[in-house]
């Protein structure tokens, strides 16, 4: 008895191993037909099926897959379904977390809508998956362009303001500044200023994502990244304990430029004050 139930449930299962692999076969066929007919939307639906079914097929259909997600994705940007356009690549990205030509295709649909910081993530993810990708560097580098305000690059190149802000951080971590806040770090230069002048924690928070992880990049080519607790948020946000353990003993910023009353500096430095910052006895 217990060998003729074995034998049973041996048969079911193959008898599914054999329903999933006729699925498979079918959709595949199913696919091929959509794309020879231009129906992008349903050869896409197809291969969703395949690939949730079958993932040991990933490599074996990645291309394809790849060519029928953009020419939907086409089809339904010229459509303005935004959202429907999105999801796909959502879906796209659980298949293949870690491919670069999906994560620059949608860094390019957000480009193209103007939700440039996004698409500069996406670029970014791209550039660092395969740093020969020649158009994902081209695509980061324009994004980049437009995000990057122009006075990141006078500050950075200004000798005299950058010796200013090392000896003033210098004076207050020699002074018992052990813990400090960078606010608005853009490329982390005040932050490890900081950590070099002796500080036991610094933190930075950044809320331009693109600014956000060039300073992760600049940090980590510095040997500073388990040094330096980055923190892609505006500064209003930040909660002790959950971004930051305790009140810090220093605030630094460099975001004093034209903008000052536009960056919404005078808020931040309250706020800091106020919730962040170790009062005085």
């Amino acid at each position: 008895m217990p060998n003729s139930n074995a034998k049973l449930h041996s048969n079911h299962r193959g008898g599914r191993e054999a329903s999933r692999r006729e699925l498979v076969s079918r959709s595949l066929q199913s696919a091929q037909h959509c794309l020879e007919n231009q129906d992008f939307g349903t050869a896409y639906a197809h291969y969703l099926l395949v690939l949730n079914l079958a993932p040991e097929l990933k490599t074996t259909v990645k291309e394809t897959f790849q060519f029928t997600l953009f020419k939907w994705a086409e089809e339904l940007d010229s459509l303005a379904r935004i959202q429907d356009l999105f999801n796909c690549y959502e879906q796209a990205l659980e298949l293949y977390p870690n491919d670069e030509v999906i994560c620059n295709s949608m860094g390019e649909h957000l480009f193209r809508m103007g939700f440039r910081d996004e698409a500069a993530g996406y670029f970014h993810k791209a550039v660092k998956l395969n740093p020969n990708f020649a158009d994902a560097k081209e695509n980061f580098y324009r994004v980049a362009n437009w995000l990057v305000e122009r006075w990141h690059f006078i500050m950075l190149n200004d000798a005299k303001r950058n010796l200013t802000y090392l000896r003033a951080i210098e004076n207050a971590v020699h002074s018992g500044s052990k813990s400090v806040l960078d606010i608005g770090t853009g490329t982390g230069i005040l932050s490890m200023f900081a950590k070099k002048a002796g500080a036991s924690f610094v933190y930075a928070c950044e809320l331009s994502k693109t600014m956000y992880e060039l300073a992760r990049d600049v940090v980590a080519a510095n040997d500073m990244e388990r040094e330096i607790k980055l923190l892609h948020l505006k500064s209003l946000d930040i909660e002790i304990p959950k971004h930051i353990p305790e009140r810090v003993s220093l605030v630094v910023t460099e975001t004093v430029d034209a903008g000052l009353f536009g960056e919404g500096i005078v808020e931040s430095l309250i706020h800091a004050w106020e919730h962040l910052l170790l009062q005085p006895k």
